[in-house]
């Protein structure tokens, strides 16, 4: 076991904060009532040295999570939309956990809520059981969009350059039932889109099924959500109406009727078109998206869980 030095006085000596810990120092000096702050007083509300400052506040500049004019740092563009995507990914799980509670009560099957980040799908929730053990995904996972239903429910009401996006990234075998085949992808894409669910009989994983819909309305879908199991190849069909009625009712409690059109939007990815879908059509978001800067990144901070 590692023994933590000893100052002569008798005190521990604490090692000397990471980059991350320095970083998170900075952000934090922005939490206040004034969203400006020069490179002095950001040390002064650090602690840090001048130079460690100042080379932190240089690479947050680069990334966009700051935004420099002349003398003066501010939050960038790039903390705003982190935080509004996390503010509405949390409305989304709150909005869908009764739906899917409801829909593992009602098939006995793993549950999952999902949206998707680039080539790859992230797990906002799993609902299960003790004997479902055997389904490999947890909270705040990913998996690849291509083999899984979850994905393949999203991508096929995505933009095309999404799924351009995906295929160029590589379709590789999970198992002997993953598509390789980029012709045979939009094939299954079309599929889905003339059924309205998404099937993964084996893609990602051997002995794991699954059924999924989109979560949309007329538009691009903004998440999913599936139904996942062992040896239920043959209950795909029967549970496919029950997994596409709760996404629509989870649509409806999240923007209720006549919200039809939420999901369209230039966005490049379904996670972002979710976020300037909800700043558009949502007054919450909107008004998430309006608090003070500072506000918005604490939020985001806030929500690890899903990343």
């Amino acid at each position: 076991m590692a023994v933590q030095p000893v100052h002569p006085a008798g005190r521990e000596v604490q090692p000397p904060p990471s980059l991350l810990e320095k970083a998170a120092l900075v952000l934090s000096a922005f939490q206040g009532s004034t969203p400006r702050l020069t490179l002095t007083e950001v040390v002064n509300r650090s602690g840090l040295p001048r130079s460690s400052a100042h080379r932190i506040l240089d690479q947050l500049v680069q990334l966009r999570w700051l935004d420099r004019d002349g003398r003066h740092y501010c939050l960038g563009m790039r903390m705003l939309e982190l935080g509004a995507m996390a503010s509405h990914h949390n409305r989304l799980r709150r909005a869908a956990l009764p739906h899917l509670h409801a829909l593992h009560e009602k098939l006995g099957h793993v549950v999952h809520l999902a949206v998707i980040d680039g080539p790859e799908v992230v797990y906002l929730e799993r609902i299960s059981g003790a004997a479902d053990s055997s389904v490999p995904s947890r909270i705040g996972g990913r998996q690849p969009a291509y083999c899984t239903g979850t994905g393949k429910a999203i991508l096929a009401f995505s933009e095309p350059s999404l799924v351009t996006e995906v295929v160029r990234s590589g379709l590789r075998p999970r198992t002997p039932y993953t598509i390789t085949r980029p012709a045979y992808f939009a094939q299954e894409l079309a599929r889905i889109r003339e059924r309205g669910v998404a099937f993964d009989r084996e893609e990602a994983f051997r002995g794991v099924a699954c059924v999924a819909a989109p979560l949309r309305g007329a538009g691009r879908a903004i998440a999913s959500i599936s139904v996942c199991g062992n040896g239920t190849h043959r209950e795909l069909e029967r549970m496919a109406p029950a997994v596409a009625g709760t996404a629509r009712a989870v649509w409806a409690s999240l923007y209720g009727p006549g919200r039809a059109a939420l999901g369209r939007g230039p966005s490049r990815t379904a996670a972002r078109q979710a976020v300037a879908a909800g700043a558009q059509d949502d007054p919450h978001t909107a008004e998430v998206m309006n608090r003070a800067e500072v506000d918005t990144m604490m939020s985001w901070m806030r929500f690890a869980e899903w990343m």
